[in-house]
């Protein structure tokens, strides 16, 4: 038998005895539950997701980003920029032209306009470009565990993502998204992107993060199964007609009254026909130029089922408004 030397003994009494995991979440009990729970199914086997979280950081970005998100932190005079911008217009007529025989098809067959399936992109990941650099193992991780105020959510949202790699050979430690854990061209969280993403390439793979022909049918798909109601309008600015407007001013994400109803309190549209019975709400933005009064309706606040801001759906609104303006003044398309 060999001896160790008196130093080397030493040392190795020292050395720390290595946990069940070794990254930051090794002693989270909510962590070994769910682990637990997905090879108890079937859909891991005993070892492999214990070696996957062994390599897990905690995303201190993300938990910092997600407490102060720029939709509730900014006015809308300051928002708007970073969105319906120059180069988001131009680059999202070219992702149209690039696109446009699937974009045709997707509109025809779910109902909602190219340009709302382009704006969408192109706020999202400006077209593919940006979609995001940090693991989504680390950044649902860290949501689920150390964001107490919505821990439950994500919880569920790491629990698909763990499924939704197995269905779609996804590298956990590979896949890269945003602070959330959105992922791909359209940013779809896992339970999204499990529920409603589909193959609209046909090549028998539902792929987000590499192929935008995918993206756009499930961004079409998404709207059609969150309310989009094909033909109606989005929003429109309000003129003040009299000094009872206040009253009807909405914080809900959802309508409120009818354009008949909101005649009486002050504020009409400024342009457009619609029937006194349509559904609608009243909202407030800080524009530039002080208070933007608009009348939104159902389709805005499909909208806001992908992001719940108001900033958010009228950024959308407004760059889907620009980029097809910009399609008329070139020529590409006709009125």
């Amino acid at each position: 038998m060999k001896i160790l030397r008196p130093a080397l003994a030493l040392c190795a009494l020292l050395l720390p005895v290595t946990p069940a995991f070794a990254g930051d979440y090794d002693q989270y009990e909510e962590l070994q539950a769910l682990i637990g729970s997905l090879e108890k199914e079937g859909i891991y086997p005993p070892g492999e997701l214990t070696a996957v979280f062994s390599t897990v950081s905690r995303q201190d970005k993300g938990l910092e980003a997600i407490a102060r998100p720029a939709e509730k932190t900014r006015e809308w005079k300051n928002y708007r920029p970073n969105f319906v911008s120059g180069d988001r217009i131009r680059k999202g007529v070219e992702f149209w032209s690039t696109y446009a025989q699937e974009l045709d098809n997707a509109s025809q067959q779910f109902g909602v306009p190219p340009e709302i399936i382009v704006a969408i992109i192109g706020v999202e990941t400006k077209y593919g470009g940006n979609k995001g650099n940090l693991r989504v193992i680390d950044s649902l991780t860290s949501l689920a565990f150390d964001y107490p105020a919505r821990g439950s959510f994500f919880r569920k949202e790491l629990r698909t993502f763990l499924m939704l790699a197995k269905e779609q050979q996804l590298d956990l430690l590979q896949t890269y998204g945003s602070y959330a854990g959105a992922m791909g061209f359209p940013q779809f969280m896992p339970s999204s992107w499990r529920n409603l993403a589909i193959d609209y390439s046909g090549d028998g793979r539902t792929d987000l993060l590499n192929d935008p022909v995918d993206a756009i049918g499930s961004v079409a798909n998404y709207f059609l199964a969150n309310g989009w109601k094909t033909g109606e309008a989005v929003a429109v600015r309000a003129q003040i007609s009299n000094d009872r407007y206040d009253e009807q001013l909405s914080t809900d994400l959802k309508t409120a009254t009818t354009l008949g109803e909101l005649a009486t309190r002050g504020l009409v549209p400024r342009e457009g026909s619609f029937a006194p019975e349509t559904p609608v709400a009243a909202i407030r933005l800080q524009g530039e130029n002080g208070a933007e009064f608009w009348i939104v309706f159902e389709n805005f606040f499909a909208i806001t089922r992908y992001n719940r801001s108001y900033n958010y759906a009228m950024a959308v609104f407004q760059l889907s408004e620009a980029i097809r303006s910009s399609r008329l003044s070139a020529g590409i398309e006709t009125p």
